[in-house]
């Protein structure tokens, strides 16, 4: 052959006998893989599809072919722990029959109410020489698919695990979003990791990270028309948060467990076993078109169904701190503030740091009856404290353990207090995450609300936990507020967070400073793009950073554009955009559409919007963009319908909403 193909080509022998090689292994390796397949399971529309095998090693492999392309190449799986190695040396043990899943729930703390879990199930089980079993459970839906490891049987000895020895082997082209993990018990107080990196912007898979610790979930991958976003989720107590690690080839991630330094103080970092049988959190591949991964919902899919009766109760809430900070966390002022989210019609008003010194709890209880007179509760907030932060910010030492915690919610009980906000939390060791579920379980019967700043990733927590909220994990608002280089960034930033952070879980960025930061910094954004915030960036209680006298800058339509936001979105749809560039999006909520979009590049863009997408037939609404009326709003009455779009030009970090009527 190869002498065929020389005289065909005029190649020389050597490189046509290359060539032939290739070809031929090209050939044989499919071949091999359906020869050595195990089975497979395929999402119900058959679009996606997992399979599984075994290589020589004795190692479960895996791969996701998404109509018929390979998303995920042959990727090795197994778990390793004390005394125990379920990575290698196996052998097939059996697979069990595909199943249909289904599940349908509520979700009021994201961006769709009611939600429809539909995915086919299956069960692939192996043994180690010593009869100790592992069970790989698949589950792939039309939006991807997701695995976890089982163990049926206790395993004598094995308590904690060492290493996960899963791989996602991406195409080496592959281009990503990735925000790299912080090291641990650095920056301000020694609070990191929480989650407050900026996003690498599509960079080629391989390039290392920057910190040397890893990458954060969700990670965002883009190999053709194939979009990929990795995470995981449903965290239980033992647990640990894991990340992503480089792997050894581009395209290669591994799964990295936390550093040492992330736990409680003489408490485990790494995830241990507490009773049998024992599963692992999932592992989340979403993929497909942009929109596909951007409307996705596996990370709530996924999580376990709600542990608690607890009641949630969505909200906005103003806020002082961000713009205003430590020093005006004062009677007066928060009182202020009160006043402000009554004429809002906001639920909620945030008394931040240093509460308990600056205000006193004598007064406290004054202004939360103060703001019941207003239809306003109140949320404060806390110092998760431990020596894993030297943070000075007060109340501090108060939640460590279950009766100081009791001790302290029977106090806020008394004095009304609808929720906290506890913050600068130490990083993702299994101690750390059941410190996360200790309180979560311990505020449910009192009925608060509950948000984590300098935090990790939610992980579907709102659905397992319904007073949770909201979490910060992300690098927010406030930021934009220390600096000029971190002002300068927040177009792309906030492009990105939409595509990424925010795909699965509420995160509280605290949007909306639609006059100016402080005194020290100039906002690179638009009026308009600040507002569009308020509609592309979901939180269960999202915290406005706009004060009050801010707000009375603004025009009056602006004004009642944030008062008539719902408090709950009943359903979400990706409109247009790329990740970094652009983001539009439509909510729906209270029997309406709410649209907004933001461009980050640094000259203008024109857009189009379909009123196919939101609901067919002509739209009529309400535009508001940027223009002349202070502090820089226009607004004007639109009509869109069948062969008459929409059609728009934002200025470089610029924006707009729209609300249909």
């Amino acid at each position: 052959m190869a002498e065929v193909l020389r005289r065909l080509c005029g190649l020389p022998m050597r490189t046509a006998c290359a060539v032939v090689a290739v070809v031929l292994l090209a050939a044989w390796l499919p071949l091999q893989a359906a020869a050595a397949s195990l089975g497979d399971v395929a999402s119900p529309d058959g679009r996606l599809r997992v399979e599984m095998a075994l290589d020589d090693a004795g190692r479960p492999m895996w791969r996701l072919l998404r109509e018929g392309r390979e998303a995920v190449a042959p990727s090795p799986l197994g778990m390793v722990g004390e005394g125990v190695d379920l990575s290698q040396g196996l052998v097939f043990a059996g697979v069990g029959p595909v199943q249909p899943v289904a599940d349908d729930y509520e979700l009021l703390s994201g961006k769709r109410r009611h939600n429809e879990y539909r995915a086919n199930r299956r069960v692939f089980r192996w043994k180690d020489t010593q009869g100790h079993g592992l069970a790989v459970a698949w589950q792939v839906s039309n939006d991807g698919a997701a695995f976890r490891y089982e163990l049926e049987r206790a395993v004598p000895g094995l308590q904690t695990w060492k290493r996960d020895a899963a791989t996602f082997r991406l195409p080496a082209g592959a281009h990503a979003w990735l925000q790299p993990m912080a090291e641990p018990r650095t920056g301000f107080a020694r609070t990191n990791p929480s989650y407050e990196e900026y996003y690498l912007q599509d960079v080629p898979v391989g390039t290392p990270t920057p910190m040397g610790h890893g990458w954060v979930f969700p990670a965002l991958f883009r190999s053709g028309n194939d979009w990929i976003l990795l995470s995981e989720g449903s965290l239980r107590r033992g647990d640990a948060g894991s990340r992503l690690l480089d792997g050894a080839t581009p395209g290669e991630y591994l799964i990295g467990f936390p550093d040492g330094r992330e736990a409680l103080p003489g408490g485990a970092a790494l995830p241990w076993i507490g009773a049998f049988p024992w599963r692992s959190p999932w592992r989340i591949v979403a993929v497909g078109d942009l929109a596909t991964v951007a409307d996705s919902t596996l990370g709530t899919d996924l999580a376990d169904p709600p542990a608690v009766a607890a009641p949630s109760v969505p909200g906005k809430a103003s806020w002082s701190w961000p713009l205003l900070g430590d020093d005006h966390t004062v009677f007066e002022v928060q009182k202020q503030f009160v006043d402000y989210a009554a004429r809002m019609g906001w639920r909620y008003t945030l008394v931040d740091a240093l509460w308990d010194t600056q205000i006193g709890e004598d007064r406290m209880h004054e202004l939360v009856d103060y703001a019941r007179g207003k239809g306003v509760s109140v949320l404060v907030w806390y110092n998760s404290a431990g020596d894993w932060n030297d943070a000075p910010q007060t109340p501090r030492g108060r939640l460590l353990d279950h009766a100081s915690r009791v001790r302290e919610f029977d106090r806020l009980k008394a004095m009304g207090v609808a929720g906290l906000k506890v913050d600068f939390f130490g990083g993702d060791g299994s101690s750390m995450i059941a410190y996360y579920l200790d309180l979560l379980a311990d505020a449910a019967p009192y009925g608060f609300q509950m948000n984590f700043h300098g935090a990790t990733l939610p992980r579907g927590w709102q659905r397992t936990w319904p007073h949770l909220q909201t979490m910060e994990a992300v690098r927010g608002l406030e930021f934009a507020t220390f600096e000029q280089a971190n002002a300068d960034r927040v177009p792309v930033h906030a492009a990105t967070l939409p595509f990424v952070r925010n795909v699965f879980d509420p995160m509280d960025f605290t949007p909306l400073a639609m006059v100016k930061l402080n005194d020290r910094v100039q906002r690179r954004t638009s009026p308009a793009f600040e507002l569009a915030q308020s509609v592309l960036f979901v939180s269960g209680i999202q915290h406005y950073a706009e004060t009050a006298d801010g707000m009375a800058q603004v025009p009056e339509y602006v004004r009642a554009f944030l008062t008539g936001l719902p408090e709950v979105w009943d359903d979400s749809r990706f409109l247009d955009g790329y990740p970094g560039q652009y983001a539009v999006f439509a909510r729906q909520g209270g029997g309406r559409w709410f649209v907004g979009g933001i461009n980050a590049g640094p000259g203008p863009r024109k857009l189009t919007l379909d009123a196919g997408r939101l609901g067919g037939g002509v739209q009529r609404g309400l535009l508001i963009v940027d223009g002349d009326d202070a502090p820089g709003f226009a607004r004007r009455r639109v009509e869109f319908g069948p062969g008459k779009p929409l059609e728009l030009e934002l200025p470089a970090a610029g924006g707009f909403v729209l609300q249909l009527d």
